[in-house]
């Protein structure tokens, strides 16, 4: 059946203010504390992984992002309990070292690698919000479930399994607008973090129009995705009206600058975004590279070199995305404190009033102490 969706009908009757551009949450004003020769941070929260991936560096160099996928499909294969906890592990403590003190594992390759995916995190000392998939068309068979109804079965088993979980359709390529809708519904009636991927490739955007007469985020407001619980993924190919419709439900973007980097994805609209006071969060994504410092520098040189203009976001900005909008994203009320070294040779001759800049314009992750 063919839906019709429309950026003026009903799904844009009960707007919410939308966030105060530039607005800084006071949580992150003043929180680094110097401890004897360490700074203190809150900890970065990775709020999209799909950590298997993290194998795959340098694989499909030279094609495009679709021929990559089929690279990616081929590695889904190859998973099992035992290699995603092995792997994972590995990851998640790499994570750890980096800051990272939390992670959203968009999670489509199985039920039991999803308890070993958390039992991984919990080994590395990482918190997991389990963002469980679902898949109805194309992917692998693996991938899908038969029903949206055996989908949210499988929400509730995990949950059972005592992991914290949240909804994440992959995107409206792989569900149809009935599953959306019922997950939408589902995600508002439990309060559960609704995490989806739209508007990362323009091929998307096309077959989205042709199939539903409107676009990927459009879509998601048409059938009560959209909401203060909702994280898109990307948005990179986001136009004007899509952009105001993420503004109005109160949503969050959640941008992976490495990762659409190496995919060759594009670059997130940054001006634009922040202009309607729409919440950023990063993600590390196919973990090309785990460095939340990286991110959060890649971001704002995007904005600056879209604007022609420095320090579009604001230190105390870029440390919301890092951290607390992070958190938020996954509903997490709050991140653990991680420490980096002072004495760290990128850190040499940075005045004290300087260095929550310094850390995010000229540091890399190596510069945070290991835990304890």
């Amino acid at each position: 059946m063919r839906t019709r969706c429309d950026s003026a009908d009903g799904a844009l009757s009960s707007k919410r203010t939308p966030r105060a551009a530039g607005a800084v949450h006071p949580w992150n004003r003043g929180s680094v504390a110097r401890v004897a020769g360490t700074t203190s941070l809150p900890g970065f929260v990775n709020a999209h992984s799909h950590t298997f991936q993290r194998a795959m560096r340098g694989r499909a160099a030279g094609g495009d992002f679709w021929a990559w996928r089929e690279v990616m499909l081929d590695e889904v294969k190859s998973q099992t309990p035992e290699s995603v906890h092995s792997a994972y592990e590995a990851t998640y403590r790499e994570m750890r070292a980096a800051g990272y003190t939390a992670v959203g594992e968009f999670h489509y390759i199985g039920f039991d690698e999803a308890i070993a995916a958390a039992s991984a995190a919990e080994a590395a000392g990482v918190s997991l919000v389990l963002l469980h998939v679902a898949y109805a068309r194309g992917g692998l068979p693996r991938m899908r479930q038969e029903s949206v109804a055996g989908y949210l079965a499988q929400v509730e088993r995990l949950q059972e399994a005592g992991l914290t979980v949240g909804l994440a359709p992959h995107s409206v390529r792989a569900c149809p607008a009935d599953w959306l809708e019922e997950i939408g519904r589902y995600a508002t009636e439990h309060g559960l973090a609704l995490h989806v991927h739209a508007d990362e490739q323009p091929k998307e955007i096309e077959e989205c129009l042709a199939e539903h007469g409107c676009r990927p985020i459009e879509l998601l407001a048409r059938t009560g995705c959209l909401g203060e619980r909702t994280t898109v993924v990307h948005a990179t190919h986001a136009n004007g009206a899509e952009l105001d419709l993420l503004s109005s439900y109160g949503s969050t973007i959640c941008v992976c600058p490495t990762t659409e980097s190496d995919l060759g994805d594009g670059f997130l609209p940054a001006e634009r975004v922040q202009v309607r006071g729409i919440a950023l969060c990063i993600g590390s994504d196919s973990n090309v590279r785990i460095d939340p410092f990286e991110e959060l520098r890649e971001l704002e040189g995007i904005a600056r070199r879209q604007t022609g203009r420095r320090g579009v976001f604001s230190t105390d900005e870029l440390y919301v995305v890092g951290s607390e909008a992070g958190a938020r994203s996954l509903g997490l009320a709050e991140t653990p404190q991680i420490e980096v070294d002072l004495a760290h040779d990128s850190l040499r001759d940075v005045r004290p009033e300087h260095l929550r800049a310094a850390l995010l314009a000229g540091c890399a992750a190596d510069v945070v102490v290991p835990a304890p």
